[in-house]
């Protein structure tokens, strides 16, 4: 029997394609996809563009190595989360990631934001659920949230280009998405 590519997570594979692009074509434009897909320090309420980057951040990435850090962890658990959720609740959770970390960004952090990290985070504590049943609460989630959380409140004290912040918001919505699922 011939072995055959079976294109096996649909979202993730999706969003890691474009993440890929969108970084090699900001690279070749010298930067200037930057502004669509990064959140600034204020949203424009009226610019459509700017309110659609509260969603795009987690698309666009700085450097290569912040890609290939994100999309790491993207493949490695996305395609878990995937099969346990299905690809409609999957895009759903990535989009509320997005959109939190984003708006809460905007709202009490005086920097931008760029990259999958919440997203990253998010899925890193909901893969410790995919084999619990309702009324439970999973040993490894509450290990992983307190090496991968914990880590990540520490690092808040360096100075760095990293937003901890979109880390922590993103890790919490795994949690919470991990507990309404657990639940039905």
């Amino acid at each position: 029997m011939p072995l055959r590519i079976k294109f096996n997570s649909p979202v993730i594979l999706t969003f890691a394609l474009f993440c890929s692009v969108i970084y090699f074509l900001d690279v070749f434009l010298a930067g200037s996809l930057t502004p669509y897909f990064s959140v600034g320090t204020s949203i424009q309420w009226s610019n459509p563009f700017s309110i659609l980057t509260l969603f795009t951040h987690t698309i666009g990435h700085g450097t290569l190595e912040h890609l290939l850090g994100n999309l790491t962890f993207i493949l490695l658990l996305g395609p878990i989360i995937e099969e346990k959720y299905g690809s409609q609740k999957l895009l759903y959770m990535m989009l509320v990631t997005a959109f939190v970390t984003g708006i809460l960004n905007v709202l009490f952090f005086p920097t931008g934001l760029m990259g999958a990290s919440g997203i990253v985070f998010m899925l890193i504590l909901l893969v410790s659920f995919t084999n619990v049943s309702a009324g439970q609460i999973p040993v490894t989630f509450i290990l992983v949230a307190l090496l991968f959380i914990g880590k990540e409140v520490i690092q808040t004290t360096e100075a760095n280009q990293i937003s901890e912040a979109a880390h922590i918001i993103g890790g919490i919505c795994g949690g919470v998405f991990g507990f309404k699922g657990v639940r039905r």
